[in-house]
């Protein structure tokens, strides 16, 4: 998984706030400690709050929380929340006349969406707190 890329960010976020969920963490904390921009960071914990699994709050004390227990936050649930996919979605094929074409691409997007779908079972199978080891929920940073 790229360092850089939303799904990162947020599970990176979210496993550090498993290890101390009741304290609020501001984007500008976030944002550094991800080595990334507070924009970058709102954007993307904004999906997380519009799924229902972190909450915001504004002003000189405000931040941002888990909604709920990390235990009850799996993988799949942050991977849909942000909208990834592996496959293409079909406005991003052009239209051809080819028929070998056609049928190509209706071949091979049945088997990327049996691959998502596999991936997210397989992401719904893993909590945020299993993917924390002991020394990493001691870490709150």
């Amino acid at each position: 998984m790229k360092r850089n890329s939303r799904l990162s960010l947020a599970l990176h976020t979210l496993s550090h706030m498993a290890g101390d969920p009741e304290r609020v963490r501001t984007s500008a904390d976030i944002a550094e400690h991800a080595g990334t921009n507070p924009v970058v960071v709102r954007r993307v914990l904004g999906r997380l709050r519009e799924a229902g699994l972190l909450t915001s709050e504004k002003g000189h004390a405000g931040g941002w929380r888990l909604a709920k227990d990390p235990d009850g936050i799996t993988l799949a649930d942050v991977y849909v929340a942000l909208d990834e996919s592996l496959i293409a979605s079909e406005e991003e094929a052009h239209a051809s006349e080819c028929s070998v074409e056609h049928a190509l691409h209706r071949r091979v997007a049945g088997v990327m969406r049996d691959i998502e779908q596999s991936l997210i079972d397989r992401l719904r199978a893993m909590t945020i707190t299993e993917i924390c080891s002991p020394k990493d929920k001691a870490d709150t940073a």
